[in-house]
């Protein structure tokens, strides 16, 4: 049983709801957005139904892997956009407002496209070494 919540992309997936669609495979899904930030700005998103990034089975996580840089060559070529941002959120307090995986491809001229504040700090020796220490135990298990 899925604990997936079913989203507007659900609909889009179903053809519920018309999208304006620039690819698919069997575990990819991909469409203008109909609030771009920029021309050109792209919704890819899985097939399989998960809230988050790291509730994908590596199947779905490697699919999207191999096609997110084709999508991305393809706006820049159709845009003409030299630069761009691939933007992908989890979870409410990280501004994600669908709940299904996806990135959003935004096309980036001049103050239009996404704008990024990054409020940076120093990492510290010493939270450094006991981050890497859990992130490797994590990996481990």
């Amino acid at each position: 049983m899925s604990d997936h919540q079913p989203t507007i992309f659900d609909k889009i997936l179903s053809g519920e709801i018309p999208s304006w669609k620039v690819y698919e495979d069997d575990h990819v899904f991909a469409f203008l957005d109909i609030g771009p930030l920029s021309d050109g700005h792209t919704l890819v998103i899985s097939k399989e139904r998960k809230a988050q990034l790291h509730q994908l089975s590596d199947e779905s996580a490697a699919a999207i892997g191999r096609v997110l840089p084709r999508l991305c060559r393809a706006v820049l070529r159709a845009t003409g956009a030299t630069a761009y941002n691939v933007l992908q959120n989890n979870g409410a307090e990280a501004h994600q407002a669908v709940h299904h995986v996806h990135f959003h491809i935004i096309p980036k001229f001049g103050s239009e496209g996404l704008g990024v504040g990054w409020p940076a700090k120093r990492l510290a020796d010493s939270t450094a070494r006991e981050l890497q220490e859990k992130i490797k135990k994590a990996l481990e298990g």
